[in-house]
Order: structure tokens, then C-alpha cells, then sequence
């Protein structure tokens, strides 16, 4: 058998040569996932970095996806795609008559003009909005939250909270409220920026 360093309890050898434990709690008691591995394969190929920003946001990024997998999944079991319930939700958080302007939802959603005129006729011939002559501007148009499309988007909120509960079911409320607290202070610079 070839000499190498004894391995802790538990542990693996990457096949770049870090060793890793396999799942479960580390030798400090804290519960170890991935992310663990990812840091500690790139320490031992590249002990000249600093990896630690690799605890943070790989876990972000990694968290980011189960989100999207959890939200594609509950606006699909509605025949949603994620584009038309961010719109709806834009619309629906409004609050009676549920209604923006194009120019609104646009800022709301992050998309160019041409994108959201786009979704606006899809969702119109879904019967999920309609558009309406806006009072105050001869020329422009206000789209309005129809009744079949705020049930649409009640429902999905609904299911989509109920799984986005089951992502955070390892911490208990204090925790959760820790971490709302941290990430908005991760994120305040950034929403703080002017949109590209």
C-alpha cells in the first residue's frame, strides 16, 4: 500500500488529492456539505488563494438553483412560466385595481421595452391581463390584473411559498431572521445600483 496521510474518520480523497468528509458532521460538530468539499479540493490546489468568499457565495449560488428548480416547479404544475408570474406578481402585489403601467411593470421586472410588450400580449391572450386607455395619459395604456389572473397568481403563491418553506426547514425562525438580516446587508449595495 502506498504511504500517504492517515485520513480522518469519515473522510475521502477527492481526485485531486483533498481529503474531504463524506457528508454529516465535521470534527467541530458543524454539518458539512459540498461546498466544504469545493473549498477544501481548491485550498489543496491552490493553498496561495484565499477561498474563503467560496463559503459564502457557492452556497448562494447553490442555494439560487434549488430556488429556481422549487419556483419553475410550482409555476409549471399551474401552466405558468416563471417570466408570467413575476409579471402577475408585479401586478397582484399593486393591490386593487392591480393595475401598472407598461413603463412600471418594465422597472418591476428587470426586461427591456420589447420583452415586456411581448409578455403583456401573451398574458392578454391568456385572459390573464388586459390592457385599459389610462386616464391621466391620452396616449397610454394601463394593464390591469383580470380575476382569473390574480386567482392564477393567489395559487402559485401559495404553492410556491409552501416549497420555499420546506428550503428553509433545517433553520428555525430566528435563524431564518438572521439570515434575511444578513443577506440584505449582502445585497443593499447592489439593489443600490442604477439597472444596466
Amino acid at each position: 500500500m502506498a504511504d500517504g496521510p492517515e485520513l480522518s474518520p469519515g473522510a475521502r480523497v477527492t481526485p485531486r488529492g483533498a481529503q474531504v468528509l463524506d457528508g454529516g458532521p465535521g470534527p467541530d460538530g458543524a454539518v458539512r456539505d459540498e461546498v466544504d468539499d469545493l473549498v477544501a479540493a481548491w485550498h489543496a490546489q491552490r493553498p496561495d488563494l484565499d477561498v474563503e468568499p467560496m463559503q459564502v457565495l457557492s452556497r448562494v449560488s447553490r442555494l439560487a438553483r434549488h430556488l429556481d428548480l422549487a419556483r419553475r416547479a410550482s409555476f409549471a404544475s399551474r401552466g405558468l412560466e416563471t417570466w408570467e408570474f413575476d409579471v402577475l406578481s408585479a401586478l397582484r402585489w399593486q393591490g386593487p385595481p392591480y393595475q401598472m403601467t407598461p413603463g412600471a411593470l418594465i422597472r418591476a421586472t428587470l426586461v427591456t421595452s420589447g420583452t415586456m410588450t411581448n409578455r403583456i400580449d401573451r398574458l392578454a391572450e391568456a385572459g390573464l391581463v388586459r390592457r385599459k386607455p389610462d386616464p391621466r395619459d391620452r396616449r397610454g395604456v394601463l394593464v390591469t390584473l383580470t380575476d382569473q389572473g390574480r386567482a392564477t397568481a393567489d395559487d402559485a403563491l401559495a404553492d410556491l411559498l409552501r416549497r420555499e418553506r420546506v428550503l428553509l426547514a433545517s433553520l428555525g425562525p430566528d435563524d431564518q431572521r438572521t439570515l434575511a438580516g444578513l443577506l440584505r446587508t449582502l445585497l443593499a449595495p447592489f439593489d443600490a445600483l442604477p439597472p444596466e
